[in-house]
């Protein structure tokens, strides 16, 4: 099996690369080579260019590339340049598998939560509709659209909401371990926005069970089952560190700091992963507490 992963060197991508370096032949696209090598090794080969991969020999498509959504205030400049770094790559990758005369048989392709919008407790399984018609919304929906066109009798599409994906050694959970340890963490605004959240071990583990499932298509929640309020989520961090979780973060002062991308913390999904569950996968992380006990226990993550 010949494995194509854009976004290989991120969060996700990384992990993926290291469960899968013994198994398959993977080549990496990405736009500094070197660093794939640097990090990987010499026996996983790097491209530059989607122009230097024939899609003909090419068994699976993993899409995982796009620039980190938080990080910068979302200017116009910036809401374009995260739209772009996702649109444009997986519309090269559509057009090179629909331009092959033996393509892939599947692309896994990346979206997240934040299709649905900013949300209240409302339980959101894949088949919900009420979105709310924000930009994360926008940016997701087009995303999937232009996914989804590389669909046809030879080439399979999956869709992966992706919830918030904790990992000890970057993500979420990495920017939230500093103030937590430290005895200085708390809720984030009223604290009762939902998260939805996913171990990367399950993260890692879904994208592999949809690879090896032929008759699986379509959008699938790549969310644990239990989404948790934000309060709940501090209350179980601060828990397994053993410290008081007691300084929350005003709404106002995110907004003042983030402006627009403030929404993201201080607006949430509740979203169940129906379609996964219903497909057979079996999670090894379906509680908060122990997900986070088994991170920061370890020394590394997979």
């Amino acid at each position: 099996m010949h494995i194509l992963i854009t976004g290989g060197i991120g969060l996700i991508g990384s992990a993926l690369v290291k469960r899968w370096q013994n198994q398959y032949k993977l080549t990496i696209l990405s736009r500094n080579p070197q660093s794939v090598i640097t990090r990987f090794g010499t026996a996983i080969s790097a491209v530059s260019s989607i122009k230097d991969v024939d899609f003909n020999d090419i068994t699976a498509v993993v899409n995982l590339a796009g620039e980190p959504i938080v990080g910068k205030r979302w200017s116009e400049q910036q809401k374009q340049k995260l739209c772009n770094s996702r649109w444009l790559c997986t519309k090269a990758l559509v057009d090179a598998i629909n331009n092959a005369s033996k393509p892939p048989q599947v692309l896994i392709s990346g979206s997240a939560i934040g299709f649905y919008g900013a949300q209240q407790a409302q339980l959101i399984s894949e088949d919900y509709s009420h979105v709310h018609d924000d930009f994360p919304h926008q940016l997701c929906k087009h995303w999937e659209e232009v996914a989804q066109d590389a669909a046809s009798p030879q080439t399979r599409v999956c869709l992966l909401r992706t919830g918030i994906v904790l990992a000890k050694d970057g993500g979420a959970l990495k920017k939230m371990l500093p103030p937590f340890q430290l005895g200085l963490g708390g809720k984030i605004g009223n604290g009762q926005q939902y998260m939805s959240w996913i171990h990367i071990d399950d993260m890692v583990q879904i994208i592999e069970f949809l690879l090896l499932h032929p008759t699986l298509q379509g959008v699938f929640n790549a969310t644990a089952p239990t989404p948790v309020t934000n309060t709940q989520f501090s209350q179980a961090l601060a828990k397994v560190l053993h410290r008081p979780a007691l300084l929350p973060i005003p709404a106002f002062i995110l907004n003042l700091l983030l402006g627009e991308m403030a929404t993201l913390l201080l607006d949430g999904q509740r979203v169940i992963p129906a379609n996964l569950i219903k497909a057979g996968y079996q999670f090894h992380f379906t509680e908060l507490e122990p997900a986070l006990t088994n991170l920061l226990s370890r020394r590394s993550a997979l």
